[in-house]
């Protein structure tokens, strides 16, 4: 079986609520705080994905944050990318942008994808994604990182005469875009495959564009997992936003 189905995508999906479930159950308990908090989250939520999708699916190749680089993968068509916790900083701050992230990548694509957004109660899957939701009213609203918001999408921001936005998760971010929260999720520097394999996955499939900064498409289970940087944004903004992008 090299191809992903529907089934796989409900998988993802079921995967990552359950994980989702998990950490809020952890976190609810009140035992540990802060860093500590964010390392058991992160440690617990990696065994329970890691478990299910080597019991269920054995042949795929795996590629998590939380465990060491298996190269076999890189001989599989079909391997599994999961970010366990995509936002331990907010998870342990007790905020909502946070995520977990669970995608079946198909010859270097997504396939089967889902984003758990836990703190929201929501799941979303490329089984069954949303329709683009209607523009947030005003000025563009261009998603940025709490902690390091790159200078290109500063430079975005003022070509498009819109305000940059700071939230935590590459998830919630990217699906913030995909629920009509924000225009655009634009990113430059510091991240992996696992930050954007399954947000890219569901954004794509809700109608979404989705790409490098320079147009290319995201490609993923590489020998190096380094992928830096990315546009997740409404369709009709893509064109814009890719010329301010080289216009720099």
């Amino acid at each position: 079986m090299s191809k992903a189905n529907s089934d796989d995508a409900k998988a993802a999906a079921l995967i990552a609520e359950g994980a989702g479930e998990l950490l809020l159950t952890v976190r609810k308990r009140g035992l540990l705080q802060k860093k500590a908090l964010g390392a058991v989250g992160d440690t617990i939520s990696n065994a329970f994905i890691t478990r299910i999708i080597r019991e269920t699916y054995p042949n795929d190749g795996l590629l998590s944050e939380e465990d060491k680089d298996d190269e076999a993968r890189l001989e599989k068509q079909r391997v599994w990318i999961i970010d366990p916790l995509d936002g331990t900083r907010e998870y342990s701050e007790q905020r909502t942008d946070w995520a977990v992230h669970v995608a079946l990548v198909v010859d270097g694509i997504p396939a089967a994808c889902a984003v758990s957004l836990p703190g929201l109660g929501l799941t979303l899957s490329s089984v069954d994604p949303p329709p683009i939701a209607p523009p947030p009213p005003g000025r563009p609203r261009i998603l940025v990182s709490r902690t390091r918001p790159p200078e290109v999408a500063q430079k975005v921001a003022e070509l498009l005469h819109g305000d940059l936005v700071h939230m935590g998760s590459a998830g919630a971010k990217a699906m913030a875009v995909v629920r009509g929260e924000a225009h655009a999720y634009v990113h430059s520097g510091g991240q992996f495959e696992w930050d954007s394999a399954a947000p890219a996955g569901v954004a794509a499939a809700a109608g979404l564009h989705v790409s490098r900064l320079d147009g290319a498409p995201l490609r993923y289970n590489q020998p190096d997992p380094y992928l830096p940087d990315l546009i997740i944004c409404r369709p009709e903004l893509a064109a814009d936003i890719l010329k301010a992008v080289a216009a720099q």
